[in-house]
C-alpha cells in the first residue's frame, strides 16, 4: 500500500474514533497511529471489526522507554490486515503507573506479548487473567528494558557446590571500574599509563 493510501486510511481510522484515535503518521512506508491508551480496546475492536480495516492478526505488543519524559513509556501495537495486505501500529503514551486495558478478549494471542511489556519494561495491563513475568525469573527484581537499569542486574546466579543448588548473591564486580579515552598509545597519553614507573626517566 502506498504513502497516499496509507494516509487515507489513518484519516479514515482517526475520524471513526474521535477521542481515542488522536492523530496519525506515514513514514517509511508504515501508518502509525496516535491512541489514547485507555480506549486502546475500542480501537482494537474497530481496526479488528471494520470491513475497510480487518486488521485481525496482532503480531507485537512492545514499549519505548523516553526515561525523561513524565509518560516514560511509547507502548506500541503491531498489526496486520491480510484483507488490506498492510500492516499497522499504534501508539500511545504511559508512566510506571498507568493500567492499559488488555487486549487479551479482543486478540487472545495478545496474552504472552503483555506479559512480555510488563516483564520487560513495567507496564502495567489491568484485565490480563494472569499477569505475571515470562522471561526473568521468579523473584526477579526490576524490568531490564528500562533505560535505567544497571546493565550488570542487581543480582548474579551461580550454582553453589556445597549447597547443591543455584544461588542468588548481590553483583560483585572483580575488577575495578575502567575509564577508557581511546587514545592511541602510540601517539602517547598526556597522563601516566600503568607500567611508566619501570622505564625510568624519559632522555
Amino acid at each position: 500500500m502506498d504513502d497516499g493510501k496509507l494516509d487515507t486510511l489513518g484519516q479514515t481510522i482517526v475520524s471513526a474514533l474521535p477521542g481515542a484515535a488522536i492523530g496519525h503518521t506515514v513514514a517509511f512506508n508504515q501508518l502509525t497511529i496516535l491512541v489514547q491508551l485507555e480506549k486502546i480496546v475500542e480501537v482494537a475492536k474497530f481496526l479488528r471489526d471494520d470491513p475497510g480495516c480487518r486488521f485481525v492478526n496482532i503480531t507485537d505488543i512492545t514499549a519505548v522507554d523516553y526515561p525523561e519524559r513524565d509518560k516514560r513509556f511509547d507502548v506500541v501495537y503491531h498489526l496486520l490486515s491480510p484483507t488490506l495486505n498492510t500492516r499497522i501500529r499504534l501508539s500511545g503514551q504511559a508512566n510506571e503507573t498507568t493500567q492499559v486495558p488488555s487486549l487479551i478478549d479482543v486478540f487472545p494471542g495478545a496474552d504472552w506479548f503483555e506479559r512480555e511489556t510488563y516483564d520487560l519494561y513495567g507496564v502495567i495491563f489491568v484485565g490480563h487473567p494472569d499477569m505475571r513475568r515470562i522471561l526473568t525469573d521468579y523473584g526477579f527484581e526490576g524490568h531490564p528494558l528500562r533505560k535505567d537499569f544497571p546493565t550488570t542486574g542487581f543480582v548474579e546466579v551461580r550454582y553453589d557446590d556445597q549447597e547443591k543448588r543455584v544461588v542468588y548473591e548481590p553483583v560483585r564486580l572483580n575488577q575495578e571500574f575502567r575509564r577508557f579515552d581511546f587514545l592511541s598509545p602510540w601517539e602517547g597519553a598526556d597522563y601516566p599509563l600503568p607500567g611508566d614507573e619501570k622505564a625510568g626517566p624519559k632522555v
